[in-house]
């Protein structure tokens, strides 16, 4: 049996347990026990649909659409209230996980995009400093001073300082998130644009034989920023490639699932923006020696792969746990 035929075959049992789940969130009072009956025998026979699809077609949609449709109702089956504490905890530490390596092609292709534009603006800049006003804003390129590197940091109020980058960064990550709509065309273009802005300032430095300062002041936050940069545009990049090859469904739908999973994407960059903004806001500019700002970039880029690791072990101990509940039943 192919995808479209398991779908066929099975599709009006999942759209009655949909109008089931709508209807107990809605208002339990009016459900009878006939109604909880007949939920609990389609849940059932949506478990097993899951497990079949998980085997035969594990990267199809209608495996994820049955993920989310079963979980939904195992909550309200057995009255799994958990409190918001536990939601945030089990969001972050499986379910932001498990959409993060699902897609991480996508995450490699926003940074391959943001690199491009890195390489393009720092050769620029390194063969002509001059070119650095044709490639950044003015307001940029005239108060890039790279004699002034570290100086008038006493004077900083951190506090504002990290606020302030906190927003612009989520601003930016939010816009290559949204290009997403435009088949992933405006997402490209922000990851390359903000690629070139970095390397213009790179091969600036470069002619003031810099460069082990420039960095100095860039990777401490520069890391685990740009990492959540580059998952909310592989997030925008994921929903361009699904509604330009939206493959048996229709754009609509590909629209509405993917910008869903797409937005959880970029909920889960929001403490990574979080951690960068404090580390931008007080490490970067603090009067500590060069060496500790590297160490401080080593430490994050170690911290996100041990969560990351972390991670994937507890969604594939859960996935192990709930496919073996599903073959019971």
């Amino acid at each position: 049996m192919n995808v479209k035929q398991f779908v066929k075959q099975n599709r009006n049992d999942w759209k009655q347990l949909e109008q089931y789940i709508h209807k107990m969130q809605r208002n339990k009072k009016h459900v009878s026990a006939n109604d909880i009956d007949e939920f609990q025998l389609l849940y059932q026979k949506s478990a097993q649909n899951l497990s079949y699809s998980q085997t035969f077609y594990p990267e199809a949609d209608v495996t994820n659409y049955l993920n989310g449709l079963v979980s939904k109702a195992h909550n309200l089956l057995y009255k799994d209230q958990i409190s918001s504490w536990k939601q945030l905890r089990d969001f972050f530490t499986t379910k932001f996980i498990k959409l993060l390596t699902e897609q991480w092609h996508m995450v490699l292709i926003a940074m391959f995009l943001f690199t491009l534009g890195g390489i393009g603006g720092y050769v620029v800049v390194a063969s002509d400093s001059l070119l650095l006003y044709s490639l950044l804003p003015p307001e940029i390129a005239q108060g890039v001073r790279p004699d002034q590197l570290g100086a008038g940091h006493d004077h900083i109020d951190s506090a504002l300082m990290s606020t302030e980058i906190l927003t612009n960064n989520i601003q930016v990550a939010f816009l290559a998130f949204a290009g997403g709509i435009t088949f992933g065309l405006l997402t490209a273009y922000v990851l390359v644009y903000n690629g070139i802005l970095v390397g213009a300032l790179a091969g600036l430095f470069w002619h003031y034989n810099m460069t082990y300062e420039f960095w100095a002041y860039i990777v401490p936050h520069g890391v685990i920023e740009l990492i959540a940069i580059f998952i909310a545009g592989g997030a925008g990049l994921l929903m361009g490639y699904k509604l330009l090859v939206p493959g048996g469904h229709s754009r609509m739908y590909q629209l509405k699932e993917q910008a869903k999973r797409s937005v959880q994407l970029l909920l889960g960059t929001i403490p990574l923006f979080i951690i960068a903004g404090i580390i931008e806001g007080y490490i970067t500019p603090g009067n500590f020696s060069l060496e500790v700002k590297y160490l401080v970039a080593f430490l994050t880029l170690a911290g996100l792969i041990a969560y990351v690791v972390i991670g994937n072990v507890l969604v594939r101990k859960r996935e192990s746990q709930a496919k073996s509940v599903y073959e019971q039943l």
